[in-house]
Formats: C-alpha cells, structure tokens, sequence
C-alpha cells in the first residue's frame, strides 16, 4: 500500500525558510518521479515543483522558482522540498505526490495527507 507522509511544515516568517518532508513506501521510491504541489484556502490544488525518479532533473512553476528546491534520497526513500525567502502567498497545505513514471510527475498515483505552511509576520 502506498504511503505519502508530508512533515516540516509550520509558521515562518516572511523571508524566512522551511524545509518539507516527505517518506513515501509501498513503492519502488526511484521507479517514480515525484512533485509537489499546495492548495491555498480557497483555491483549486496546483502543481509547483516535480523531480525525476533518479533525481536527474527538476521543474518548478514560476512562482517558486529559484526560491524552493526539490531534492529526493532514494536511499531513505524520501522527497524534500526546501522553501527560502517565503513570502505571505507562499501559505498553504502542501502535498508531496506519486508520478506515473519515473519522468511524468505531473500526474498524480498518490497524495499525502498534506502539510500546513503559514507565512505571516
């Protein structure tokens, strides 16, 4: 059975960082790219960041570009996505999400439970 299990999340402060985790198992955690997505209060869930299975390449919306970084272990079967310089939209439920292959991340097998990240002063 798979399982997703977001952890990190929290309040910071604007400017300030997080870093999220998420331990996947019931699968082969390098047979799969992985992403990232949040869901702001009333908003529809978006995708922002997904990595390939061997950790090759990463793609990031606009949004968050050059301020998160996603990074994957394969050995500890786990999925990171490190948040700098938030900002007050940066608030959110994030998701860690199972792709469908080991490059197609933006399709989503599995979703965690989420993690909650509040920016504000």
């Amino acid at each position: 059975q798979v399982q997703l299990v977001e952890s990190g999340g929290g309040l910071a402060q604007p400017g300030g960082s997080l870093r999220l985790s998420c331990a996947a198992s019931g699968f082969t955690f390098g047979d799969y790219a992985m992403s990232w997505y949040r869901q702001r209060p009333g908003q529809d869930l978006r995708w922002i960041a997904g990595i390939y299975g061997d950790g090759s390449a990463t793609y990031y919306v606009g949004a968050v570009k050059g301020r998160f970084t996603v990074s994957r272990d394969n050995a500890k079967n786990t999925l990171y996505l490190q948040m700098d310089s938030l900002r007050l939209e940066d608030t959110a439920v994030y998701y860690c999400t199972q792709g469908k292959s080991r490059m197609v991340y933006s399709d989503i097998l599995a979703r965690g439970q989420g993690t909650q990240v509040t920016v504000s002063s």
